[in-house]
């Protein structure tokens, strides 16, 4: 385990039978709070993101701005939020996508993705995949290229890597941490 592995997995903290019972929730915000492991964090992800050429951040509401905001402004380039079904004003573009029990939508302004641009995909958090594979056909959609996805950790016994596979076309996915 690197150094940077550790400092992250120090300071996640596993909240039992949270949101509901049998689930073990990764608590990110002990890292937050920790300026040291939070640029670390930071500094990882637009590593990445540069190493890709990446121009464009798209974080995946909500975590997802909070890590995707400063990993923009660390690699020098744009950042763009793709947020819940109505919560942006204006021309937007949609992506439903399944839910265990369900559906749902995520949106992104049309006109903040340009041909030319190549997006990384930034959140948390890898689970099932279905917010990032519907984001990535959001990107698609809009013009763009994809870059690829970026992850401060995946939960691998869930299956998303395997489902974004396809989504992916040979750009990669990284996860800093896998639980």
């Amino acid at each position: 385990m690197t150094g940077i592995e550790q400092l992250l997995l120090s300071r996640i903290r596993d909240v039992a039978d949270y949101p509901e019972p049998g689930v073990m929730f990764k608590d990110i915000t002990p890292l937050l709070a920790d300026p040291e492991a939070f640029t670390a964090l930071t500094d990882a992800l637009a590593d990445i993101s540069v190493r890709t050429g990446a121009t464009k951040i798209v974080g995946l509401e909500a975590r997802g701005f909070i890590l995707g905001a400063p990993v923009a402004v660390r690699a020098g380039i744009g950042f763009i939020p793709v947020r819940k079904a109505g919560k942006l004003p204006g021309a937007t573009l949609g992506q439903t996508y399944d839910l265990e029990y369900g559906s749902a939508e995520i949106e992104v302004h049309a006109e903040d993705l340009k041909p030319d641009d190549r997006v990384m995909v930034v959140d948390d958090v890898l689970a099932t995949g279905g917010t990032a594979e519907a984001s990535l056909q959001l990107i698609r959609r809009a013009g763009a290229q994809v870059a690829g996805v970026a992850v401060l950790m995946e939960i691998g016994f869930l299956g998303g890597r395997a489902r974004l596979k396809p989504a992916l076309d040979g750009a990669p996915l990284e996860a800093l941490l896998t639980v």
